[in-house]
Order: structure tokens, then sequence, then C-alpha cells
């Protein structure tokens, strides 16, 4: 789904619509793998439920999972989506480092919010 594009960025295409809620989703089953395989570091019990951070149109949105959302698809709050969509867009994913800045700068705590 993502392949690496630079140091911190993995690069992946989705199709993304808007939606009607407050938060970004992908497909739960999808949100945790991707969450797997490039956030855990094999260590211990690990969340699988934390936010992914995406880059899309030059915004970072945190990003959980939904189960009524299709596989491969990135669903977006409509005040943030543009006319042009629903379409397929090339989505940036932030590594585990990034992402946890990022997060950190919103105000999300590891193990408290998710």
């Amino acid at each position: 789904m993502f392949e690496r594009f630079s140091s911190g960025y993995y690069l992946g295409e989705l199709y993304v619509e808007p939606r009607d809620g407050e938060r970004a989703v992908i497909q739960r089953a999808d949100h945790e793998r991707v969450n797997e395989q490039l956030y855990a570091d094999g260590e211990g019990v690990e969340r699988l439920d934390a936010p992914l951070v995406m880059k899309v149109d030059g915004g970072h949105i945190p990003v959980g999972g939904d189960d009524d959302v299709p596989s491969g698809t990135l669903a977006i709050p409509q005040e943030l989506a543009d006319e042009t969509l629903p379409d397929h867009r090339n989505v940036l994913l932030a590594d585990a480092d990034r992402a946890e800045k990022l997060l950190r700068w919103e105000g999300w705590e590891p193990f408290v919010n998710a």
C-alpha cells in the first residue's frame, strides 16, 4: 500500500473522498496493518489504533480506522475536501518518528489519546 519515499515519509495512492464527521479515516483493517508494519517496533504489547499521520494536498491530518470505509479509501472531513474530490490521490504517510512529533504538536499523547 505504501512505499518508502523519503527519510520521513512513505508514498501511496488512495481513493480520497469527503465524509461527514470530524476525523479522517481509512478502513480499520488497513489502518491496523499499516500501523503494525510501519509504526510498531516489535517490543512488547503495542497499540494498533494510534492515529496514522497522512499528508494530503500540503496538510497533515491524523487518520483513524473505521469499519465502514472501503479498503484503499481515505475519507476526510468535508471541511478539508475540495471540489476535485472524490478522486485517486498520492498520499504521504509520515514514518513513526515524524508522526509522533506531528501528533504531539497537536496535543496527542501515546497511551492516552487515540
